[in-house]
């Protein structure tokens, strides 16, 4: 099929950037899965959970359940700004991005001074397999959502600088994917580590 027909027929090709994101999710899963395929193992494997040395330490359930809800929020605003562009709608893009960014700073601010709390209680990455899986497995993603912020942080300034249309708008488009997935990936984390 010619480049024309695609056209015709409404078919796009896959774009090397949206390819190459797919790529990255599929190695992200992968990393995930062995976390998480972790955690299961250590917690499936212990009587008591957490052990009786963290027994004291409640995890921030409502605190975080609040904070899920920000970062479920974030999908959404990433959602439409999305649309926004595809509908040529550039400066309804410039705001949701803007508010998408906000809402992912505002969650890691937010688990930051958990990560504080917990470690004040004592809970730290050295104490033992509970604390240890759980930063490693809370942190991986946090992480994975500070690398998603800078990738907005660097669309806005595109999109700021004019740069996203209706006819160019993949940098919008790889980062709502990957964003998405992040977003998407936290709720099953908050419910198998704060509630397991």
């Amino acid at each position: 099929m010619t480049h024309s027909e695609l056209e015709f027929t409404g078919n796009r090709p896959l774009s090397n950037a949206k390819l190459g994101v797919l790529i990255l999710l599929g190695a992200e899963t992968m990393l995930f899965a062995g976390l998480i395929g972790t955690f299961l193992v250590f917690r499936m494997g212990s009587d008591l959970w957490p052990p009786l040395s963290h027994a004291n330490i409640q995890l921030p359930r409502l605190v975080t359940g609040i904070n899920t809800a920000l970062l479920i929020i974030s999908g959404y605003t990433m959602y439409l700004s999305l649309r926004a562009i595809q509908n040529d709608k550039v400066k309804q893009l410039r705001h949701y991005l803007i508010f998408t960014g906000t809402l992912g700073l505002l969650f890691l601010i937010i688990q930051g001074s958990e990560w504080i709390q917990l470690i004040g209680k004592g809970l730290t990455l050295q104490s033992g397999i509970y604390g240890g899986i759980f930063y490693v497995l809370i942190g991986c993603h946090a992480v994975h959502v500070l690398g998603a912020v800078i990738w907005l942080i660097i669309v806005i300034g595109k999109a700021i600088a004019g740069r996203f249309s209706v006819d160019r708008y993949i940098g919008v488009e790889t980062c709502t994917i990957y964003w998405i997935y992040v977003v998407a990936l936290w709720p099953v984390l908050y419910f198998l580590v704060y509630f397991a």
